[in-house]
C-alpha cells in the first residue's frame, strides 16, 4: 500500500510535506532491490539537489543510487541503518527511512495516486 500523506520522486523516493522532510525509498525500489545488505548515506550537512545522487544502496542483487527528491541539507541521517540496513526492507516508510533534509526547494514529486499511476500503468 503506497502511504497518502507522503510525497514521491520519480526515482522511487518518498519524503514527508515538512520543512525538515524525512526521506526514504519506497517499498517498490525496496522489493525491486531485494535484500538490503549496505547502505552509504550522505553526511549531515551535505547539500543536495533534486534529481541527483546522495548515496547508495546495496542489496543481495545490485547496487543502486539514492537520487535526492529535493534541494536542501541534510541535518539527519538514519544510523540504525549502518546495523540494520534490511530495515528498508523490513519498514521502508517507517523504521527504514534514510536521512532527514532542511527543504530549500521541491520541485517535481508526485502525490500518492500520481506515484501509483508510474509503477502500475495498466491502473
Amino acid at each position: 500500500m503506497i502511504p497518502l500523506n507522503l510525497r514521491y520522486s520519480r526515482d522511487h523516493e518518498w519524503l514527508t510535506d515538512d520543512e525538515i522532510a524525512t526521506v526514504g525509498i519506497t517499498a517498490f525500489a525496496a522489493d525491486a532491490l531485494g535484500d538490503v545488505v549496505f547502505v552509504d548515506l550522505p553526511e549531515v550537512g551535505t547539500v543536495t539537489t533534486a534529481g541527483e545522487t546522495c548515496g547508495e544502496i546495496e542489496s543481495t542483487k545490485s547496487v543502486s543510487e539514492v537520487y535526492a527528491p529535493a534541494d536542501g541539507e541534510i541535518v539527519e541521517v538514519n544510523k540504525a541503518l549502518a546495523d540494520d540496513p534490511g530495515l528498508i526492507n523490513s519498514d521502508p516508510y517507517g523504521a527504514g527511512w534514510l536521512y532527514r533534509v532542511r527543504v530549500t526547494r521541491t520541485p517535481e514529486v508526485l502525490d500518492a495516486a500520481a506515484y501509483a499511476a508510474l509503477i502500475s500503468p495498466e491502473s
